[in-house]
């Protein structure tokens, strides 16, 4: 299948207007600015300060510190005909991450980076304010662009929600894109329904009693409780989730033990569960407690279970995702460009938006192998194809225009 994606190296920017492409320059500019200055969630002080300050420039209409520090500007188009308002949205946080990249741009911020993308989703943003203030002529109804805080966690888009974002005036539907490295620059993954999985997330500690390694039936062993535990999970998906759906239970850390011929008597185990069809919303943690229960039972052991909900899946509206598709098409203007089956089991609080008003959450491929910008999201190495961009920005602008009009 990668095989049929275009070239990079030969990708066809004859999709993207002039007047977008001469702002290719600023937008690497803005982006390279954002990289150098990474800001974890909630605190993203300089990168909001950066946002204002080019609103500011631009005499865009807009408001700062909602969801400590989010901004949403307005911007309303002079073209008679419509009183529609569609939004964009775009994070702004970084990861706790030490970048190990050589370039000039590297984060300045010890031990903090932006190695999932969200400077350059950032700067799209910027630039697509931008170009719809210099060109109200070309759209009515109004635009507003949604700067969030903290999408790698705890998640800013909740709270920006209950401050109002999507109020005054009414929002009828919204949009925003991912850069992609798994996808490689010149496509674009957009589907209806289903994107991006539901994250949940659980501790358990198992008690059990200690003792010698010698004299194991003195004792009730947290590591054999626990491993018990562990394969028994793996059945939830295998054995009672519906085959044609998704769904994966992963034990990401196990810690127990202190010495070789000790038996544990505790053992603390974490994991993450991530599905796509809401209908399994509690089914999950329902199902995990039983198991858990039932094998301590059988042992003589006790547990302790934390379990709780992060973001749910990012449902896509069958519309917003026509809308977008059919304006990647002009922008790519290769079918070959368009990548209908691009899920992934990550997860995204863009999910919380899309619950509250219909809209499309798209994927912008931006890895370039030939340009060794292919490292994975959260990896130290990560960079991507700033090409992008524009491609981002064209696309933004022509939903706004399509949907507006």
């Amino acid at each position: 299948m990668v095989s049929t994606f275009p070239n990079p190296s030969s990708v066809d920017l004859s999709g993207v207007r002039l007047s977008i492409r001469s702002l290719q320059p600023q937008l690497v500019e803005w982006r390279r600015r954002l990289h150098q200055q990474p800001e974890l969630g909630f605190q993203e002080k300089l990168t909001a300060e950066l946002i204002s300050q080019k609103l500011q420039e631009w005499g865009i209409e807009h408001q700062t510190g909602i969801a400590q520090t989010g901004i949403v500007a307005i911007i309303k188009g002079n073209k008679l005909g419509s009183e529609k308002v569609l939004a964009i949205r775009a994070d702004m946080d970084a990861l706790p991450i030490q970048e190990l990249n050589q370039v000039p741009y590297c984060s300045q911020h010890d031990g903090v980076m932006h190695a999932c993308g969200h400077d350059g989703h950032t700067a799209i943003a910027l630039g697509t304010a931008y170009y719809l203030s210099q060109h109200r002529e070309d759209f009515g109804g109004t635009v507003k662009i949604i700067f969030q805080p903290a999408e790698e966690g705890p998640g800013g888009a909740k709270p920006m929600i209950e401050a109002g974002v999507l109020k005054n005036p009414d929002v009828d539907a919204i949009i925003g894109l991912h850069l992609w490295n798994n996808l490689p620059l010149g496509t674009v993954g957009v589907r209806s329904g289903a994107l991006m999985a539901a994250v949940e997330s659980f501790n358990c500690k198992i008690l059990g009693k200690g003792g010698h390694g010698a004299i194991p039936h003195q004792t009730i062993d947290a590591v054999v409780v626990s491993a018990q535990v562990i394969n028994a999970l793996q059945s939830i998906v295998a054995r009672n989730v519906n085959p044609i759906d998704s769904a994966v239970v992963t034990v990401g850390e196990l810690h127990a033990g202190s010495k070789r011929n000790v038996i544990a008597d505790t053992a603390r185990m974490s994991g993450t569960v991530r599905y796509f069809n809401p209908a399994y919303k509690g089914f999950f943690y329902q199902r995990i407690e039983q198991i858990i229960a039932g094998i301590c039972q059988s042992y003589g052991a006790k547990y302790d279970l934390e379990y709780w909900s992060l973001y749910s899946p990012v449902i896509n509206d069958a519309g917003m995702a026509e809308l977008v598709r059919s304006v990647a098409e002009e922008v790519i203007e290769t079918p070959l460009g368009i990548v209908p089956e691009c899920q992934t089991m990550a997860a995204e609080d863009m999910s919380f938006f899309l619950e509250a008003v219909p809209g499309c959450y798209f994927f912008l491929g931006s890895a370039n192998p030939a340009k060794d910008l292919a490292y994975p999201h959260h990896h130290p190495r990560f960079d991507f194809d700033e090409t992008a961009l524009a491609i981002g920005v064209e696309i933004f602008v022509r939903s706004v225009e399509k949907f507006l009009n």
